[in-house]
């Protein structure tokens, strides 16, 4: 789906080394997280964006807080099942069936690993009240994870489905953006610590990217047995 008219080793090849590498980057700060190693700087990025003598207060004026509070809606679980479902029936009108039971099966996989991921590690929120209200552990960011999982497939769903190169620019440009915005915002309203928004993209990218090469492998066994 992903590598359609692109092909050859050589792609596959840089798949797989930034799988391994996504993975290798979430194996690393888990590594880092569960020993401790990353509580000073992360504490200190947290402070870096709260107010001086209110560590309850994000930085900058109110309306920056609100639209913070509206781009991490955009990797709400809310947001992303409708948007998922709206995109899935979709592709079932236009008998695209296979893609919409690609795409639903990748999204649940991967906000079943972020709840699986949640629960091994268990780690506590940041001891920041009034901020916004959460309700699962902190590492690895399911906001992250999630958003990582759905934005980077649709984008690159939509840059498979045409032949221009500004329109798959900018479709992955988009789902990256959004991606990057969405754990950003976290960070800065004080909801989860640095490293956990850096694992989020890291499982979730790689867990997107591992489902695109399956269903690559699984397309090219289609085309040959044809």
């Amino acid at each position: 789906m992903i590598w359609h008219k692109v092909g050859g080793s050589t792609s596959s090849y840089a798949a797989g080394a930034a799988l391994a590498v996504l993975l290798g980057g979430f194996g690393l700060i888990a590594d880092e997280v569960s020993d401790g190693e990353t509580m000073k700087i992360d504490e200190a990025v947290l402070m870096a964006f709260r107010t001086p003598g209110d560590p309850t207060d994000p930085i900058g004026p109110a309306w920056l807080e609100e639209a913070a509070r509206d781009v991490t809606a955009l990797g709400s679980f809310t947001v992303l099942a409708i948007l998922i479902t709206v995109v899935v029936l979709h592709l079932f009108l236009i008998e695209r069936k296979r893609t919409g039971w690609f795409l639903t099966a990748s999204v649940i996989g991967g906000t079943l690993l972020s709840s699986g991921l949640k629960s091994l590690f268990d780690r506590p929120r940041p001891d920041l009240t009034g901020v916004a209200r959460v309700f699962t552990t902190s590492f690895p960011s399911g906001h992250a994870t999630v958003s990582a999982v759905v934005y980077l497939t649709l984008g690159a769903l939509l840059a498979e489905m045409t032949e221009s190169r500004g329109q798959k620019i900018l479709y992955l440009g988009s789902a990256v953006l959004l991606t990057v915005m969405v754990g950003l915002s976290r960070v800065y309203l004080g909801v989860h610590y640095p490293t956990d928004v850096l694992a989020g993209w890291s499982i979730g990218a790689g867990w997107a990217l591992a489902c695109a090469m399956l269903a690559h492998l699984y397309r090219q066994r289609t085309a040959a047995a044809a």
